[in-house]
């Protein structure tokens, strides 16, 4: 009850943004723009990626704008290092070019999404707004592409078996630790990140469910709570890295299935 009162007075101030990336008329024009909406404050300003971990762990924002490419260390090193060391701080990366391998790579660290550096201020501010919201800032199209791609890689590494120099089985890679809350979720919640880990929306996720969408968004956040991650799209790589959800060829078949229905409705 203390921590719901809590997170209540914390949600009427505004929330606070580091901004990082090595251009300093783009962090200039960033700042500016984020400084017309009330609910935002620019706490700091990082020129390149070593900076903006520091100033992360001093200044504790809600949000992280990382540049994917800085000096001295990149927007996806920096975010790997600060989702280890503040697992809640939410981070966005920015990028002047759409490229598959880098937000594959970000997303995997731990972003939340991204943003290509010629983004109107609406869409910034959006994006934003729904990754604070626990939302993904990737669109259903991408999100499930990726959702697919770290199963398929899961399904590989589950066929393989490495072992140590004792023979024993070990695990193929490094995961993010689980913290014990996770042994907590429910059976309806376990329900809600499957159909979550198959790129659904809440608004799908309630059709199959035959539930509200209000209370889809409960479990969801509730699910991220409990996982300790910042955003449904984290949560799924989380059940997906420490099989809290069976990785199997229909899942993967009904996910191609979704995004060839996708493809059909935008084009």
């Amino acid at each position: 009850m203390d921590r719901d009162k809590e997170e209540e007075e914390r949600s009427t101030e505004p929330s606070r943004i580091l901004v990082a990336d090595d251009h300093p008329l783009y962090r200039a024009a960033l700042r500016q723009m984020l400084s017309m909406h009330p609910d935002l404050e620019v706490v700091g300003e990082a020129a390149d990626g070593l900076e903006a971990v520091k100033l992360c762990r001093r200044l504790d924002p809600t949000v992280a704008l990382l540049d994917v490419r800085m000096p001295k260390m990149s927007g996806i090193e920096a975010t790997r290092l600060i989702k280890q060391e503040i697992p809640s701080l939410i981070v966005l990366v920015l990028t002047a070019l759409d490229e598959p391998e880098d937000l594959l790579e970000a997303i995997k660290a731990g972003a939340s999404g991204y943003l290509l550096k010629d983004a109107g201020p609406r869409e910034i501010y959006e994006a934003i707004c729904k990754v604070m919201e626990g939302e993904s800032a990737l669109n259903q199209e991408v999100a499930m592409r990726l959702l697919m791609r770290l199963m398929e890689e899961k399904a590989a590494q589950e066929g393989e078996r490495v072992l140590d120099r004792a023979g024993a089985e070990r695990p193929s890679s490094e995961a993010p630790e689980l913290p014990p809350t996770a042994q907590a979720l429910t059976s309806r919640e376990k329900q809600v990140l499957r159909l979550v880990a198959r790129g659904q929306t809440n608004q799908q996720i309630a059709e199959n469910l035959v539930v509200s969408v209000s209370t889809v968004k409960n479990h969801v956040h509730r699910i991220i709570r409990k996982l300790g991650v910042s955003d449904r799209i984290q949560a799924a790589i989380l059940a997906i890295e420490h099989r809290l959800l069976a990785v199997g060829a229909i899942d993967l078949l009904e996910m191609r299935g979704l995004i060839v229905d996708l493809l059909k409705v935008a084009y």
